[in-house]
């Protein structure tokens, strides 16, 4: 996976990262909270999916490099594309640092388009880091009708979606709208993995917005070029190395004017917030600069790099300080760039 250039992207795995030195005591009083505590990572999606399985392989490491060492369990939220959990996260779990939330990049995006009160303004979660920068793609079964992504703009392709506000249910709508494709989405699905099993029983030809390391997880042979999946189109602002090698066209492509690259640049420059972690608003500084610090030794830690190699996972993790900043700009959008944003995604006023 490559690195994210935005906004200083100094936390990428295997760079030093320096951390203000905290005094003995105030180190002692965050290990002494810790201690025999119970730490909750809620995790916005059903289980094996790829927030899940992010969710629970940062859950089985993290505990070791927050100080007092508690304990870490997983506890599944799904709904609404993660929005459930990034409520709950917001307004009702502990403000003391003992419940993590980890959830859909649409989660972080929501809002910013959403039409009436917001639920949550994502710039007040503490992000402690992203797990993984990740790219999102479209892919089809080999024996679909669309063969491409060209194809879309004439022949019929229908895919999977789950709840509102999910990546993939938002992503083929998007699609369809901005350039004008024949993208169908059928939604309602629990999760990515229930799409998964849709497409490989042929009740559906494909899906969009499905993060890339997810896709090569769930989908057979996705990367030999002769399996019974391929992937037409890289979601994403840059184009990933692996999948330029075949061929696969970046959506970047199909933009006309400037303002549609802006456009676009907004929309799936996303890449820093697709495994974010996110603590309340509120919880007291040190201790979510202690989880910052934590986050990024795990992301180190040759455990946890062993164990993702071995279930060939990505992580590429960003710091708590560069995500909250990306969320930051996120919302400095210009309105007149979000009205397209809302046009393109189907929200009406």
């Amino acid at each position: 996976m490559r690195k994210w250039p935005a906004i200083g992207m100094t936390a990428v795995l295997g760079l030093a990262v320096t951390f203000p030195a905290q005094p003995a005591d105030a180190q002692d009083a965050i290990a002494q909270f810790y201690k025999d505590k119970t730490v909750t990572i809620v995790i916005g999606s059903t289980a094996a999916g790829g927030v899940d399985v992010y969710g629970r392989l940062i859950g089985r490491h993290l505990g070791r490099h927050i100080p007092g060492n508690p304990k870490v369990i997983p506890q599944n939220m799904p709904g609404a594309g993660s929005i459930a959990a990034a409520s709950h996260i917001y307004a009702i779990a502990p403000k003391d640092g003992t419940h993590i939330g980890t959830v859909l990049s649409g989660a972080i995006f929501d809002p910013l388009v959403a039409e009436g009160p917001r639920r949550y303004d994502p710039t007040r979660f503490n992000y402690i880091g992203n797990a993984n920068s990740e790219t999102g793609v479209c892919l089809v079964r080999s024996d679909a009708p669309v063969k491409s992504f060209a194809d879309t703009f004439k022949t019929e392709m229908i895919v999977g979606g789950t709840g509102p506000g999910s990546a993939l249910t938002v992503s083929p709508v998007f699609l369809r709208n901005f350039f004008s494709t024949n993208i169908k989405t059928i939604a309602g699905y629990p999760g990515s993995r229930e799409i998964s099993l849709a497409v490989e029983k042929g009740e559906l030809h494909g899906i969009c917005g499905l993060n890339f390391t997810s896709a090569r997880q769930q989908y057979r042979d996705l990367m030999t070029g002769t399996g019974p999946f391929r992937i037409i189109l890289q979601e994403d602002v840059t184009p990933m190395p692996e999948l330029a090698k075949l061929g696969v066209p970046l959506v970047m492509q199909f933009a006309k004017t400037d303002e549609d690259r802006r456009v676009l640049a907004t929309y799936y420059g996303q890449g820093p917030i697709n495994r974010p972690f996110i603590l309340p608003p509120e919880v007291p500084a040190e201790r979510v600069a202690a989880l910052r610090k934590a986050f990024t030794a795990m992301l180190a830690d040759p455990e946890l790099k062993a164990e993702a190699s071995r279930a060939r996972l990505d992580v590429e993790g960003t710091s708590g300080e560069d995500v909250q900043a990306v969320v930051a700009k996120l919302y400095a959008t210009p309105p007149h760039i979000v009205a397209r944003l809302k046009q393109a995604m189907g929200i009406k006023k």
